[in-house]
């Protein structure tokens, strides 16, 4: 059966998490390359609703910053004082114009292992079952502390929740729990809500009271169970932070390695949401791939690299490297121990070898710079090699310069470019040469100081030394005079 999208989804993240000991809003924390907030939003996203909002409240600007700050910006409404989850809905829906025809999804903002498939059946099941309210609820080994479904026998209906503390022995028995996720009917949700009191110990409207209102008057509350318990987890402390990040990340690795991607070792290897990839990729052990990172078929990373926002073409091999906002060319080589910082672009069996950091740097097909060098801010054209510990000098102290080298090109050891500056087609030059004018196509640039021998040096400026000693013992056995 075809489900219709909901009329909304409320998104409550209004609270402040002082578990969290964090000056960082709860649910701005990040795990997989998302806010835990963030994570809430794009599963509730996958049911298209015709309205999304996200209920703020404590550091509501700084969450609003950052709800603003995606792709596709997302509607905030604001709690000014957290009096209760009903006050927090109540918000959302006044933002919304109030009453809202359909379906009202309400989920948590804490909530990062919720998936859209979880909620588009928790939505299907409601609808299928005429119900007034739908919870999600979930089977879980443990149900201590947690508020306990009650059904009734006969029609499966939703009779109560039960707090844990309030649960008789025989409740406490009971397996299945509130998540906190529901679906309403959103003209019922509306009534309901003007009807809740705040006649108790905290002097909040709960969203729960809603449900026995609901049912006292005659309407269906019903129960939609998630597959993996573990979905409802709500993060509340860094303990609980970590176990997410750990289940989040086991989900996403199970999913690349069912698309073709070879991981050799899960347990040290993280990934974030927003990574893709295609099949036959090869993940070493001790790799971070994060941000928009992809790997094309073949490619091959780590072990001990990590990726943010780089893409790596068919073929390529990246090891022991950190590259940031970098694009590494099919069949290219990097590391081991290299540094691709942002702008940084590697051209078709190009070569970024031991000890070499980049930056804002263009390099052509077949390209190597091998060993111990920086090329800061600069195009190099193709077939070129670049001798070891060079220098691109792009910077004056107060400005950047670029540098270009063109193609088939032979620079020496110990170069330094000292931009701006242009070194022509098939150059040579020579070791040791500081190059600070451009130098023409096909030529040969020296640009170093005459070598001049001062003979008996050690012997009159370090007599008795090692030095001395030796130098003496070596013109002996030549036969020589020192």
């Amino acid at each position: 059966m075809s489900v219709p999208s909901p009329a909304a989804v409320v998104v409550l993240a209004a609270g402040e998490g002082t578990r969290m000991k964090s000056k960082t809003p709860k649910v701005l924390h990040e795990i997989s390359g998302r806010s835990l907030v963030g994570h809430v939003v794009a599963a509730a996203r996958e049911l298209d609703p015709q309205h999304l909002v996200v209920v703020v409240g404590h550091a509501s600007e700084q969450v609003t910053a950052h709800l603003s700050g995606g792709d596709v910006p997302v509607r905030t409404a604001y709690q000014a004082e957290q009096n209760g989850t009903g006050h927090a809905v109540r918000m959302g829906l006044e933002e919304l114009g109030g009453v809202v025809e359909g379906t009202v999804v309400v989920v948590c903002g804490d909530t990062p292992l919720l998936s859209g498939e979880t909620l588009a059946a928790l939505a299907a099941t409601h609808t299928a079952d005429s119900n007034a309210v739908t919870v999600l609820t979930a089977e879980v080994p443990d149900a201590t502390g947690y508020g306990r479904i009650v059904r009734d026998a006969a029609t499966g209906a939703v009779t109560q929740i039960v707090e844990h503390k309030d649960a008789t022995v025989a409740q406490r028995g009971i397996r299945e729990i509130n998540s906190g996720v529901f679906a309403f009917d959103g003209r019922l949700l509306s009534d309901a809500l003007g009807k809740v009191r705040t006649d108790n110990s905290q002097g909040e409207e709960y969203l729960t009271d809603v449900l026995s209102i609901l049912r006292e008057a005659g309407h269906r509350v019903g129960a939609s169970v998630a597959g993996d318990h573990r979905e409802i987890l709500g993060i509340n402390n860094r303990l609980q932070l970590a176990e997410a990040r750990r289940l989040l990340n086991e989900r996403l690795l199970e999913r690349a390695m069912l698309a073709g991607v070879t991981v050799v070792d899960p347990a040290s290897t993280l990934i974030d949401v927003t990574v893709t990839y295609e099949r036959d990729a090869v993940v070493h052990p001790g790799t971070q791939l994060l941000g928009a990172t992809h790997l094309a078929e073949d490619a091959e990373v780590g072990p001990n690299a990590r990726l943010r926002d780089t893409v790596v073409r068919a073929g390529a091999r990246v090891d022991n490297t950190v590259a940031d906002g970098a694009e590494v060319g099919p069949g290219a080589t990097v590391g081991p121990f290299a540094y691709l910082r942002p702008g940084t672009r590697l051209g078709a069996g190009s070569k970024a070898g031991t000890y070499v950091e980049m930056k804002n740097a263009t390099i052509g097909e077949g390209t190597k710079v091998p060993h111990l060098s920086y090329v800061g801010d600069a195009t190099i054209g193709d077939h070129t090699n670049i001798g070891a510990a060079s220098v691109f000098v792009n910077y004056d102290g107060v400005a950047k310069h670029h540098t270009t080298i063109g193609s088939h090109c032979r620079t020496g050891s110990d170069n330094m470019f000292v931009a701006p500056v242009t070194v022509g087609d098939g150059v040579y030059t020579a070791a040791g040469s500081v190059i600070t004018k451009d130098v023409p196509a096909g030529s040969l640039a020296v640009a170093r100081g005459q070598q001049r021998n001062i003979e008996g040096w050690v012997a009159r400026k370090r007599p008795g030394s090692a030095a001395a000693q030796a130098a003496q013992a070596a013109v002996e056995e030549a036969g020589g005079e020192s």
